[in-house]
């Protein structure tokens, strides 16, 4: 086999060469080559050869230089090469050679020559006279008439001969294949009643060359046998032998009963896969075999396939020259068997052969199941039941006895489809088989599965088990992001059904799954989720020993394996936080606080595992304590003694001061903490002294100041305790009693018109105690009042409010007073309400709620009044136990300014004061139309709660009314009977039931009458202005669809805005209609609804005016339905969706989708569609970044509000405008964006359309893992013009093909592809010219005129070798360049392109000759065909496709790898049972939602009935509230309670199950989303099947179940069987490649073989089991910075903080994010609430912020099928197709010289002259006998010299304290006719 000796001979030369290299010895001479001699092998190529020199040498220089002068042109060859090929000469040049051999530093002398062709053929021409070669005579033409043997039997025979025709035997030895095949059939009576002889012949795939039954005579089969082409290709034997026993020898192809069946094998190389069994197949048919062997066949392998006896049946020779030899032996054992096997078959078959009938199958089971049937006529021997996979695998049988009419088939694949045969085998023949199919049921899985026993770190799984089961795997995992690659494996055998999982994380939750295994093949999957226990907190919390600056804590211990605790203790005010950690205690104090202040406490149990939740309490410090029982004694004339009791034993030190009553300076002494009293000396005598003493403590605060009085006796005193004093008045002496009856003077219980007064008795010789006050001002006169002795307490009333007052108590004794003791106080102020908030705002009322203030008051007066419009100040009063009122009778749409006063018993607070408003009830954008003399028409956009509206229309000249009333649905009304030429004022009242709304008003004049002579009428403005179109939207030309939010979140005022938003965007648009832009709108909320299709409006006018009428729907958000439902209804032929035209979707929305939207927007792109996502406010970034194409930059868009849809208007629509670009549309191919077109998705040509095309199969392509598709003959694949590019070619473009010329490709010129106008003229196309191996572009240019340009040279013929080639035709403004296989050969110069008429068709493959719309077209194989708008594309193109240029490290992973690593591998087994799953396999996506509920019946507004009709409007005046009625029913949700107390921030603790949605607003209106359901079950591994298309990367998605069949194709021809040789076969070509490419520089021109060699099967045998996915693919493009509060890719979020302030009042909550499981069950339709906002409570205080829960990573990896096969041997042993001999030209290095500037063609094949002549005409051959009329004639270029080279919602305005809670409710087919195939076969 030529191309295999020539491959293998080139990788031993270089393995070789290596050696030699490093075992050259540097310091030896070299030797020079000898016997130089030279053989001229075509006109213009000589072949060198030499003999090589001793020693050893790293390789040889070969020098070649004209002898007239010139460039040298010089060869590096290896040390073992001794021949050498040089071209392109000169016939009648003198060349002169040098050959030398060179090590790494030495050279040897040159062995030297000259030659000139004519001079070699001369001397040749003289030998070959002389001497003639007798056996070369005979091999190269069929021996004489009667030379050989003649079969004379009368006996007959159906022959069906099997040629190999691979690479490995060449076009040369294939001539005497042909030699032989001629003697063989000359010695048969051939005729159609006579012995008929059939042929095929088989490489990589097997074909019928002709039937038994195809020719009748014996002169008919020679002529085919002498035109017999030569195919090329693989090996595969055993695949060849299985399709002529089910194609040949069918009574169909000519086969005939009773007649002998011969079949004749030629092969020369052993096959690529199994022979055994279709060779035995082929002889229990009772067919006979002959099998030939040439050269290298595998004489073992010839024994297997042929019938026994070998002495008979095998047949081996040397060389394909020796094939002569066997004919006469082969023919008469031949002929003596048809003889024998006649005599056999008339001796034994008295009944006719008959196939079994009636093929039932019954008992299915997932592993097998019963096949019967009615038995066939006759004596039956046995009955052989055939099996396999209908997707592909290795057949396999069941035989049974003939009596016997059942067979039962075991050890299936669940859940299979198999194709089933039963054979009659008689005794020697069989019948035709009687076939079906069936499949096997899936496995039986387990069920109910429980999780329970569930602690911190374990949990018990049970299950019911499932019979026949083998054993159990069981896969657990945690869910929380950032762990779930952490999966874990049990088997467990199958009597066990309850296991212990244990070594989980705590609070974790898991999915645990469980499957029934059944050997190695797994059920469907049992899943099932459970949470651990959180780690135990404390428990018990007590506070003890509260002081001012310390407390003791104590608590009982949460469990014995915490090794600590964590006590977090923080000021409620959030303004300091500490912490401390502790050992297994449970007590501590925590000391240093601050007196009188709260403190939050949280204890934290310590684990290994982490921490627990917090234990949490609060407790308040106490007041700094005073010094207590402060006394004065010891009084002398001038000191007395301060004592006191310590209250603390943390004081610091003591501030003692002291300062005479009657004035004089205050003195202050410092003591030290640990004293109790001090004596202050230095005193005046006799003199009253008020002593203050205070605390300092260690921190540095300070106590209260307590005082007292104390005096000094006089100088004259005679007792210790009184003094005596003479009155200078009177001589009667007098007694000053100095005593201290009181202390711990205490002032409390302040209110706004009260103090308390209370004070310890020291001394109960008191009579009376007088207690005056005045104010700290003096500016009330002194007010007195007397305590009897006894009494210690007094309340001193009334005061006036916020004054300080001075207190003063004096103890009155029987003899005198005693020293007082003074206080201040001060009063409270007159507090006012606080946190004013406004709900339940309605169009006639609303609601405001205060929170009252610390004083107690005695009432509260409200006074509202409106703001905008003119109107009393109403008030209203209510009790002090009221702090909510609803205020009735008010105007709609009115801001009112709110004051709320609270009353006290000394007057009224300051105001706290707010803005409520109520809800607007009027209609909106109310306009006129229709202005005529007489009448008018006005329209407005309808209010959504309106039951009804009043339209006045009043003259404006005489005053005049008229009103109408009309329905809450009507949106216009006409007046008529008007006078001309009159302005009138119409007014439209909105109606609420009894509520009616403010009007709404335009004004409107008449048309006057028409006076003489005529003037022109007022011409009423336009409704609205037609905004002009935009100059980028001129050339747009798309199908654009709206996918509008219309949830209730949006609300009407912003659903107007987005109504102006996209009246703005389509009237920046051009053409509105077939000929242009079409557009649709879809609203979406709980339901889609779709506003108007995309052929509804063909003008800009009516479309913009049916935007204006789009009236507002509300609902939920469901995002991911509306998108499904674009695609079902609006993208459909019926909706007016264009083909070829862009599809453009922009989806706008406020909040979080409610569904998924990832799959079906990404299923959309992949096919084609642009989206554009437009989030507002709430919307989720992410979520959008999953909806908009890619880039994002360019299609999301995100902005805060709804006014602000003007800054992005102006780039929306200049990117939407730029995909619709019919032109250039932006397309997605393999995730990149490009602007082009996918002509291959546009011909048809994808696997789920191409069965639609007549003509056309799918094959595998480069690597066989691509698909390709074949064109058949006059396949003319073909569609209109107008459908792939409407609007023409741009100037500028790349045409990108990866193809294959196949070998019954005409040698013809054909267009690769070609535009045609509507008479089928050429206008732009890619012609290949097979025969001149030339590659012409031509178009017309900008002027009209026809240009081309043809490429030639040996870059250019490469294409025409039978490889796969990458091609890019660069077609810019001025030049066209060819790149191919990613290498730019050639650049000419072109004019401009015009542009194309869209009125013709566009066709692949088109004969050059061909005429009209019957025209004929070429076979080839087609793997790419792209247009990309730009001229670069070529540049960035790697050619990953072509297995000799791909680069691993760059370019993407091939569908199915093979690595050629492994060595010593033994032949592949039979396929083993599909592996069990593997690991857990990343998050799938969130499944479809499943089908919605019934609505449920609308709930009322209120409960029980809905609120009455509110009574009229009042009077102004004062509105005084009643009382408050009797308690309603419980209502939609309670006040919240005043704010909270700040809370410890919550622990950073694993992350728990998904908590219920943290409160983001006041519930909505609608129900809650049932819960998320746990993970469905994993889908058994889909069925392998051919290659599909590569698509763009997709995240991983759930294994899904085999879908359905897909309706049936047109047959495509045979593919390759099950076996090792699949595997292999992909190996092979990679490293065929990768020695082509290595031997691509000799450019070898002998018998042109294809440099590399590509299997051609139809349809390819089932890959292997799916493998492990490939490790997560980079993270995808990072969205543009969000606005803060925008969530990112949710991750599994913290425990909720404390409750933070109402946000604005959203939709129903998100559901929690969390790891994605299976669907579960719908949930339960909720009980419809009331569609108005409850009543919010007051914000809490914000909570600190808890960390960010984590991000996770990807999900674990896929399950793991079996390791592929990969036999080294297919690489280095690649096509060993001959021995180890001399090698042949095929193995001799090329040297291509440079044409001169007249290169000379030989038209004529070198080796085989079976082509049709060509005419030359310069250096652009062409074929004679085909015209090309219907082109203009193409210029010819002059011949070019090619230098070899070697190859290589808006918020409001409130005053503080004011928040106001909005609520937020939330195929194709070909026209061209074709003749139909049938059964694969090409049209007759």
């Amino acid at each position: 086999m030529l191309c295999r000796y020539e491959i293998q001979s080139s990788f031993f030369l270089a393995v070789l060469a290596i050696a030699a290299f490093f075992i050259s010895d540097a310091h030896g001479q070299v030797s020079p080559p000898t016997r130089l001699r030279y053989n001229v092998v075509s006109p213009d190529s000589v072949q060198i050869s030499w003999k090589a020199p001793k020693g050893q040498f790293t390789g040889y220089k070969l020098l070649v230089t004209p002898s007239s002068g010139g460039k040298t042109n010089q060869l590096v060859l290896q040390n073992t090469a001794t021949k050498a090929i040089i071209q392109g000469l000169i016939p009648d040049q003198n060349y002169a050679l040098q050959i030398i051999a060179f090590s790494e530093d030495k050279e040897s002398k040159p062995a030297q020559g000259q030659f000139r062709i004519k001079d070699i053929e001369r001397r040749k021409e003289t030998n070959k006279s002389k001497v003639k070669d007798p056996e070369k005579t005979n091999a190269s033409k069929p021996a004489p008439e009667g030379s050989l043997f003649t079969c004379k039997t009368p006996a007959i025979a159906d022959i069906v001969i099997l040629v190999d025709g691979s690479w490995s035997i060449g076009r040369f030895n294939f001539r005497l294949v042909r030699l032989f095949l001629e003697n063989l059939v000359s010695a048969f009576n051939v005729g159609s009643e006579k012995t008929r002889v059939g042929l095929a012949q088989y490489s990589g795939d097997p074909r019928i060359e002709w039937h038994l039954n195809a020719y009748g005579t014996k002169d008919a089969v020679l002529d085919a046998v002498r035109n017999l082409p030569y195919k090329g290709g693989n090996t595969l034997t055993g695949l060849a032998l299985t399709y002529i026993l089910e194609n040949s020898f069918k009574p169909e192809a000519g086969a005939r009963p009773g007649v002998s069946k011969i079949g004749i094998l030629i092969t020369d190389g052993k096959s690529q896969d199994d022979v055994i069994p279709p060779a035995k197949n082929l002889r229990d048919a009772g067919i006979e075999l002959f099998a030939i062997g040439v050269k290298n066949a595998d004489i073992n392998e010839l024994k297997e396939i042929a019938s026994e006896p070998d002495s008979t049946h095998v047949y081996n020779v040397a060389d394909f020259n020796f094939m002569h030899t066997i004919v006469e032996g082969l023919t008469r054992t031949v002929c003596s068997r048809v003889e024998e096997q006649e005599k056999e078959i008339k001796g034994t078959i008295v009944a006719s052969l008959g196939a079994p009938s009636d093929l039932v199958t019954s008992e299915v089971t997932a592993r097998g199941f019963r096949v019967s049937w009615t038995h066939a006529p006759g004596k039956v021997e046995k009955y052989r039941v055939v099996y396999y996979p209908t997707r592909g695998g290795q057949p396999e049988e069941v035989v049974v006895d003939g009596s016997l009419s059942t067979a039962v088939l075991q050890n299936l694949m669940s859940l299979t489809e198999y194709q089933i045969a039963v054979f009659a085998i008689y005794s020697n023949a069989a019948s035709e088989g009687l076939r079906g199919t069936e499949t096997t049921l899936a496995l039986p899985m387990a069920s109910d599965l429980q999780l329970y026993d569930v602690s911190q770190n374990s949990m018990r799984a049970k299950w019911n088990g499932v019979a026949g089961a083998t054993g159990y795997m069981i896969l657990y995992a945690p869910l929380t992001e950032g762990l779930a690659a952490d999966e874990k494996e049990i088997k467990i055998g199958a009597a066990s059904t309850d296991l212990e999982l244990d070594g989980l994380l705590p609070n974790t939750e898991y999915t645990v799954t469980v499957y029934a295994m059944f050997g190695e093949e797994a059920s469907d999957p049992l899943t099932g989720q459970e949470t651990t226990l959180p780690l135990s907190p404390p428990a018990n919390l007590k506070f003890s020993d509260v002081g001012h600056s310390s407390a003791k804590l104590t608590w009982d211990p949460a469990s014995k394996n915490v090794h600590g605790y964590r006590i977090m203790y923080v000021k409620t005010d959030g303004t300091e936080t500490n912490e401390v950690e502790v050992g297994r205690v449970s007590t501590h104090t925590l000391e240093s606080l601050t007196s009188l202040t709260e403190y939050t406490v949280a204890i934290f149990s310590l684990y290994d595992e982490g921490q627990s939740e917090p234990l949490t309490g609060s407790f308040t410090t106490k007041r700094v304590p005073a010094p207590q029982h402060l006394e004065i004694d010891e009084a002398s004339v001038d000191s007395f003694r301060v004592s006191w009791k310590p209250t603390s034993s943390d004081t610091a030190f003591y501030r003692l001061a002291w300062i005479p009553l009657d004035g004089g300076d205050s003195e202050e002494v410092v003591i030290s903490g640990d004293a109790d009293s001090h004596v202050i000396e230095g005193l005046l005598p006799d003199t009253e002294y008020e002593v203050s003493l205070l605390a300092v403590f260690d921190d540095e605060s300070e106590s209260e100041v307590v005082a007292i009085l104390g005096a000094t006796v006089a100088r004259t005193t005679a007792i210790p305790s009184t003094v005596t004093t003479t009155s200078t008045a009177t001589s009667k002496p007098t007694t000053a009693v100095f005593r201290t009856g009181i202390r711990n003077l205490v002032i409390d219980d302040e209110t706004t018109s009260s103090l308390r007064v209370m004070w310890d008795i020291s001394d109960y010789s008191v009579q009376q105690f007088r207690v005056t006050y005045l104010t700290a001002e003096g500016d009330r006169a002194e007010e007195a009042v007397m305590v009897p002795g006894r009494q210690n307490t007094l309340l001193l009333q009334p005061l006036l409010s916020d004054t300080e007052y001075k207190v003063t108590i004096t103890p009155i004794y029987s003899d005198g007073e005693g020293v007082s003791v003074s206080a201040p106080g001060k009063t409270l102020p007159l507090s006012a309400p606080r946190n004013l908030r406004v709900s339940d705002e309605w169009y006639n009322r609303l609601r405001i709620s205060w929170d009252a203030p610390p004083s107690p008051t005695m009432g509260y007066r409200i006074v509202y009044k409106p703001i905008n419009i003119p109107g009393p100040a109403l008030e209203t009063f209510v009790g002090d136990d009221i702090n909510t009122i609803l205020i009735l009778n008010l105007f709609s749409g009115t801001e009112y300014s709110v004051k709320v006063f609270a009353s006290y018993s000394t007057g009224f607070s300051d105001a706290l004061t707010g803005v409520a408003k109520t809800l607007y009830l009027g209609v909106t954008n109310l306009d006129s139309y229709q202005v005529r003399m007489t009448s008018l028409c006005a329209q407005w956009q309808l209010h959504r709660h309106a039951t009804a509206y009043r339209v006045v229309i009043e003259s404006l000249v005489d005053g005049k009314k008229r009103e109408v009333n009309l329905g809450g649905g009507t949106p216009r009304h006409c007046f008529f009977e008007l006078m001309p030429g009159t302005e009138y004022k119409i007014s439209v009242h909105t109606q609420l039931q009894e509520i009616e709304g403010p009007a709404v008003s335009i004004m409107e004049t008449t048309l006057p009458f028409p006076t003489q002579p005529p003037t022109t009428p007022s011409t009423p403005p336009p409704l609205p202005t037609i905004p002009p179109a935009k100059e980028v939207c001129k050339a747009a030309k798309a199908d654009l669809a709206f996918l509008v939010d219309g949830s209730w979140s949006i609300g009407d005022d912003n659903f107007n805005k987005i109504i102006g938003f996209l009246y703005s965007t389509v009237g920046a648009l051009d053409k509105i209609g077939p000929d242009g832009t079409q557009v649709a709108i879809i609203q979406f909320s709980d339901d889609p609804r779709t506003e108007f299709k995309l052929n509804a409006y063909k003008t800009k006018e009516t479309l913009l005016e049916a935007i204006q009428q789009i009236a507002y729907k509300g609902g939920n958000t469901k995002t991911g339905k509306a998108i499904k439902h674009a695609r079902e209804v609006l993208f459909t032929g019926e909706a007016g969706m264009r083909r070829g035209i862009p599809k453009v979707l922009v989806v706008i929305t406020d909040g979080r989708s409610q569904d998924d939207v990832n799959k079906v927007s990404r299923e959309m792109q992949l096919d084609g569609f642009s989206f554009f996502a437009i989030g507002v406010a709430d919307a989720d970034y992410s979520e959008l970044v999953n909806i908009g194409s890619k880039p994002s930059e360019r299609h999301v868009f995100f902005v805060d509000d709804f006014d602000a849809f003007t800054k992005i208007e102006d780039e929306l629509i200049t990117f939407v405008c730029e995909t619709a670009s019919a032109t250039c549309p932006l397309v997605v191919k393999d995730g990149n964006n490009f602007a082009g077109f996918k002509m291959m998705e546009l011909f048809g040509l994808v696997e789920k359309e191409f069965s639609a095309v007549e003509g056309v199969s799918m094959e595998p392509g480069t690597f066989n893992v691509y698909p390709c598709y074949r064109l058949h003959k006059d396949a003319l694949v073909s569609q209109p013009t107008k459908y792939l590019h409407p609007e023409g070619l741009p100037s500028d473009y790349t045409i990108t093909f990866l193809f294959r010329i196949l070998p019954d490709t005409p040698q013809e010129p054909f267009a690769l592809w070609e535009i045609l106008n509507e008479e089928y003229e050429p206008l732009v196309g890619v012609i290949l010219d097979n025969g001149g191996k030339t590659l012409t572009f031509f178009n017309y240019d900008y002027k009209g005129d026809f240009q081309t340009v043809t490429f030639e040279g040996p870059e250019i013929r490469k294409i025409f070798y039978g490889s796969f080639h990458k091609l890019h035709v660069v077609i810019s403004k001025t030049t066209a360049k060819i790149i191919i296989d990613c290498k730019q050969v050639s650049e000419k110069t072109i004019n401009a392109a015009g542009n194309i008429s869209s009125d013709g068709i566009e066709v692949l493959g088109r004969m050059v000759r061909s005429r009209g719309p019957r025209d004929n077209s070429a076979p080839l194989q087609l793997q790419m065909f792209d247009i990309v708008c730009a001229t670069s594309w070529a540049n960035r193109d790697k050619c990953c496709e072509l297995p000799g240029l791909r680069d691993e490290e760059n370019c993407p992973a091939l569908p199915h790898a093979c690595s050629c690593s492994e060595a010593n591998k033994g032949p592949l087994g039979p396929p083993g049972p599909p592996g069990g799953p593997g690991v857990r396999g990343a998050k799938g996506h969130r499944g479809d939602p499943g089908p919605k509920g019934p609505d449920g019946p609308r709930g009322e507004i209120g409960v029980p009935g809905p609120q009455g009709p509110p009574g009229p409007q009042g009077p102004s005046g004062l509105s005084i509230q009643g009382l408050p009625g009797p308690p309603g029913e419980k209502g939609e949700k309670g006040d919240l309670g005043f704010p909270g107390l700040q809370g410890v921030p919550g622990a950073s603790g694993s992350p728990g199950r998904d908590g219920a949605q943290g409160q983001r607003g006041l519930p909505g209106k609608d129900g809650p989303t049932g819960p998320q359901g746990p993970p469905g079950p994993m889908g058994i591994p889909g069925a392998p099947g051919v290659p599909g298309v590569t698509g763009s990367q997709g995240p991983q998605g759930d294994v899904g179940a085999p879908g359905p069949p897909g309706a049936k194709g047109e047959r495509g021809e045979r593919g390759d069987l099950q076996s090792q040789a699949m595997v292999r076969a992909v190996a092979r070509q990679v490293c065929e490649q990768l020695i082509q490419g290595h031997m691509a520089r000799y450019n070898s021109i002998l018998n042109q073989i294809p440099s590399q060699s590509v299997s051609t099967r139809t349809i390819a045998g089932p890959p292997g089991e799916p493998g492990r996915p490939g490790s997560p693919g980079p993270q995808g493009e990072q969205g543009s910075p969000g606005m803060q509060g925008f969530p990112g890719s949710p991750g599994q979020p913290g425990r909720p903080g404390e409750r933070g302030l109402p946000g604005e009042k959203g939709e129903k909550g998100n559901p929690g994010v969390g790891t994605q499981g299976p669907r579960g069950p719908p949930g339960s339709t909720g009980l419809p609430g009331e569609s108005r906002t409850g009543s919010p409570g007051p914000p809490g205080s914000p909570g600190p912020r808890g960390p960010a829960g984590h991000t996770g990573p990807p999900g674990s990896q896929g399950p793991s099928g079996p390791p592929g096969y990969c036999d080294p041997s297919s690489c280095a042993g690649y096509g060993m197709g001959g021995g180890y001999g001399e090698p042949t030209d095929q193995d001799i290095p090329v040297v291509q010289l440079p044409h001169n500037s007249y290169q000379i063609y030989d038209p004529e094949d070198l080796y085989d002259g079976e082509q049709q002549p060509y005419i030359v005409h310069g250096s652009h051959p062409l074929p004679s006998p085909y015209s090309q009329s219907s082109y203009p004639s193409p210029h010819l270029a002059q011949p070019e010299f090619t230098p070899v080279r070697e190859e290589l919602e808006a918020a409001e305005l409130r005053s503080p304290g004011i928040s106001r809670f909005r609520r937020k409710t939330a195929k194709r087919s070909v026209n061209t006719p074709v003749a139909k195939r049938a059964n694969g076969k090409k049209p007759s």
